[in-house]
């Protein structure tokens, strides 16, 4: 019997698979890479803020030297825009670098993580990577029941994810309904609250999660700058906790783990409201496009309040790939889910008009 590296939990793990680059399609399908639309990754579609790249440039001048670990300016900012203390704040290379930090500083081997099914693949990545045991719980109306994950909390629990807006399927939770969800979880859980895409979120909709987490020792906000804020290349998100769930995510964290151009960036972006709002129009426009197409072709999705839309293109279990293959043949990227329990779907992420615009036509071709 052959020796084999690692615990069983680890070798278990299927990789996370992010979507397919532009140049590897153009690769694959003999395509020329300028006439490929790429509504695959919920990247946003205006690129990053030209506030940001300056802002890179400038901090390029110093890259002999180490990043501030501590990223000092970085978190004064954060902390100014939600109103916490520098010691409230967390960095991590991406929103992503949060959910893992929160698995290994809180879950040991066999313990419970709660998540909802159909949400972010990284909840049961990261939870396996600590031989954790997922609790799935099943998904209503495609979303989170919290009512249900509420009653799957046991004495083994040690950590909940919630995403609202949820990945991949868009669905939001009202501001009651974690309200109440947060007042039933036991102190000693720390609840994940995800919130990668919430900056895509109407005024009517918004609510602040910063004042829950004053309320609950054990809450966790994660936020990325990924999406409205344009910097999915350079990697950067935070978190914001109280003190005694910070202090021991850095105790964990790679002392370098966002890099100075990176931190700069961030600081420009999230200062940059111009942006922001541009993205919003954006975003609010392709939206309309998007699903004024899927009504017209009768195909049913999913209400999104991300920047992203959930589609079915077909009743087989085949559908989702079928139809993702001859996208590509046509030089559209979307993301199929079968991964998530959703072999009939496919995700798109809302891009420029005109990048709609020809997923459209290429989709409307295909189901012909």
């Amino acid at each position: 019997m052959s020796f084999q590296f690692g615990p069983d939990y680890v070798r278990a793990i299927a990789p996370y698979q992010g979507g397919k680059p532009i140049s590897e399609v153009a690769r694959e399908f003999g395509l020329d890479e300028a006439s490929i639309v790429k509504l695959a990754s919920n990247e946003n579609p205006l690129g990053m803020p030209e506030s940001a790249r300056l802002a890179m440039l400038e901090a390029m001048e110093d890259l002999g030297r180490y990043p501030d670990a501590n990223g000092f300016a970085l978190k004064a900012v954060i902390g100014t825009k939600h109103d916490v203390a520098q010691e409230w704040v967390t960095l991590g290379n991406g929103s992503n670098d949060i959910l893992e930090l929160a698995a290994h500083a809180f879950v040991e081997p066999g313990q419970e993580v709660i998540y909802a099914q159909y949400s972010f693949a990284v909840y049961p990545l990261a939870t396996q990577a600590v031989g954790g045991k997922s609790v799935v719980v099943a998904a209503r109306d495609f979303g989170h029941d919290l009512d249900a994950m509420a009653a799957a909390i046991t004495p083994a629990t040690r950590l909940i994810f919630i995403a609202n807006p949820n990945n991949p399927t868009g669905t939001f939770l009202p501001a009651a309904a974690i309200a109440g969800f947060l007042a039933q979880v036991p102190s000693h859980i720390v609840v994940v609250l995800d919130e990668a895409y919430n900056e895509y979120l109407p005024p009517a909709l918004q609510y602040d999660s910063i004042a829950w987490v004053r309320q609950y020792p054990n809450l966790l906000v994660s936020r990325s700058l990924s999406k409205a804020y344009g910097l999915a290349g350079l990697r950067i998100g935070f978190g914001i906790a109280q003190p005694a769930v910070t202090d021991l995510l850095n105790r964990i964290r790679q002392p370098f783990n966002v890099n100075s151009m990176a931190q700069a960036a961030a600081i420009a972006a999230l200062n940059d409201h111009a942006f922001l709002a541009k993205g919003a129009q954006i975003n609010d426009a392709g939206y309309a496009q998007l699903t004024a197409a899927f009504n017209t072709l009768g195909l049913q999705y999913v209400p999104s309040s991300g920047n992203f839309v959930l589609v079915k293109v077909g009743d087989d279990d085949g559908a989702g790939a079928r139809v993702n293959l001859a996208l590509l043949k046509c030089g559209v990227i979307v993301r199929p889910v079968g991964n998530y329990g959703l072999p009939q779907w496919l995700r798109i992420s809302i891009g420029l008009p005109a990048e709609n615009a020809t997923f459209i036509a290429a989709l409307t071709g295909i189901l012909a």
